[in-house]
């Protein structure tokens, strides 16, 4: 049946319109249409997917992922779960974007060799150094690490702004409540739209002398912090060559970081030399490197080598043996290989991180000033939110002691009170009670009033009440504040800091 809506009573075309709707169309300039639907997509790659959080260092997916293992209690203290189980969860209620894109996400945060502190304590085949792909979800099993435990540390007492999620069913946080400066510790990558940003890990311990130093100082210079964050330090060791592209990295949040692997000569018993590779450069694979220098052997670009072995192995870790001929002088071929092989690979460090929801390059001091900043931050809202919790209870105790005060008359008007709502209504009128004391008198046990459960509530509301004193004083004074965040970065010190590897 024909569509009338755009025709008058003698058939004919509406004034304005034609058949077609032309009058319901709008015009629009094609270059300006471009130029806002292109800005809004790239605004979400860089928000919502490519570029980390400057407070917690995380990017959505990552963010999502650890959020849903803590949701699920899938903790370091209790069993292991399907990595499937951990997918669907995150999948099906924060992140919409496909299995693989967050089991991918779950497995980089296992391996030792691509994080300098792992998040997941992974159980079963998580791929390998040599490029050897991890084992399908359905086979592996994983838990959080107390390290991303300490991420999570105060969460519920409302010390993040959470938003909703994808089908506005459910809130996830904005940003997690971290005690460790991961973006400083494990780096970042990402390729966003118009911009990118490759950030390298550093040593915890390191890195948390350089917060206690800005806290101490807020004054303190970029190359004073260099003192404490000497540079990066990768999780698969290395030798970091030359100190230029290192210091310009951490003034400027740009710089070219070189580093060699780790290399020993060894005599065999024949009296030849062999070259033993005990590490090799963040992110280079070690069989493909091996393969490369088989290559350069067999096309006669590097002289005096008769053989080369990938012997590495999860238990003893990395280890590439190059036999030598009887004339040939390893540190030579040592020579050859930093140049012609990844066995020296270059990084370009390009600090992009988002602040308060912008992009911004970000040197060593902007990195840490920013975590410290939302430190005192989450410390100020879990106070306020531990100080409500204390007041709310102070309050009920201060019920309770009003009724044990009086507590024949307490007791004889319950008793002559036909409901629930009249004795509520006379404990409020003749106690001066507030409802919520009221309520929780009338639900009072029984055994509560025993002379020793009466000593209990009368030492429980001392006890709330110096806290609550304590907890005003912290809110009202900036130095203490301060303190509590040095104090709870050295706990993590102690708990998670070790040696550098580079």
């Amino acid at each position: 049946m024909a569509n009338n809506d755009n025709l008058n009573e003698e058939n004919q075309p509406l004034e304005g319109g034609d058949l077609n709707n032309r009058g319901r169309i709008i015009p629009v300039n094609i270059e300006e249409q471009m130029k806002t639907s292109y800005i809004d997509y790239s605004m979400s790659v860089i928000v919502g997917r490519a570029l980390p959080d400057v407070r917690d260092g995380l990017k959505p997916v990552h963010r999502r992922v650890l959020y849903g293992m803590s949701e699920l209690g899938n903790t370091s203290n209790k069993p292991y779960k399907k990595s499937a189980r951990i997918v669907g969860e995150v999948m099906g209620k924060y992140h919409p974007h496909g299995d693989s894109a967050i089991y991918q996400t779950m497995v980089r945060m296992a391996q030792d060799w691509a994080m300098r502190y792992t998040m997941i304590d992974g159980q079963g085949n998580f791929g390998s150094e040599d490029g050897d792909p991890p084992a399908a979800m359905r086979y592996t099993e994983v838990r959080m690490e107390k390290f991303a435990e300490a991420m999570l540390e105060d969460i519920e007492k409302e010390t993040v702004d959470y938003q909703l999620n994808f089908d506005d069913s459910l809130k996830e946080p904005m940003v997690l409540p971290t005690r460790i400066p991961q973006l400083l510790v494990n780096g970042s990558s990402g390729i966003a739209v118009g911009m990118a940003t490759n950030m390298m890990p550093h040593n915890l311990s390191e890195v948390i002398d350089g917060c206690i130093a800005y806290i101490d100082n807020k004054e303190i210079t970029c190359e004073e912090l260099i003192k404490y964050v000497k540079g990066p330090d990768f999780p698969t060791g290395g030798v970091i060559y030359g100190f230029e592209g290192v210091k310009e990295a951490l003034l400027t949040g740009r710089g070219r970081i070189v580093l060699r692997g780790k290399v020993d000569i060894e005599m065999t018993k024949n009296g030849r030399e062999k070259i033993i590779i005990t590490q090799v450069p963040y992110q280079v694979n070690r069989d493909m490197l091996t393969a490369k220098i088989g290559d350069l052997i067999n096309e006669k670009h590097i002289e005096g080598v008769s053989d080369v072995n990938n012997e590495s192995n999860n238990k003893e870790g990395t280890r590439i043996v190059i036999d030598l001929k009887k004339d040939a002088v390893a540190q030579v071929v040592i020579n050859h290989l930093y140049k012609q092989t990844e066995l020296q690979t270059s990084y370009g460090v390009n600090n992009v991180a988002l602040v308060r929801g912008r992009p911004r390059i970000l040197n060593l001091k902007d990195l840490i000033s920013e975590f410290i900043l939302f430190r005192h931050e989450v410390v100020v809202r879990r106070t306020q939110y531990e100080l409500r919790k204390a007041e709310e209870r102070a309050h009920i105790l201060e019920g309770y002691i009003i009724a044990l005060d009086n507590l024949d008359a307490v007791i004889k008007l319950i008793r002559e009170s036909s409901t629930p709502n009249i004795a509520q209504e006379g404990l409020i009128t003749s106690f001066g009670m507030s409802e919520i004391q009221a309520k929780a008198v009338l639900e009072l046990r029984l055994q509560r009033l025993t002379g020793m459960e009466i000593n209990k509530i009368r030492e429980e509301h001392a006890e709330i009440m110096k806290l609550i004193e304590h907890l005003k004083m912290i809110l009202a004074n900036e130095d203490m504040r301060y303190d509590i965040i040095k104090k709870e970065l050295i706990e993590v010190k102690e708990k998670f800091g070790d040696e550098r590897k580079s």
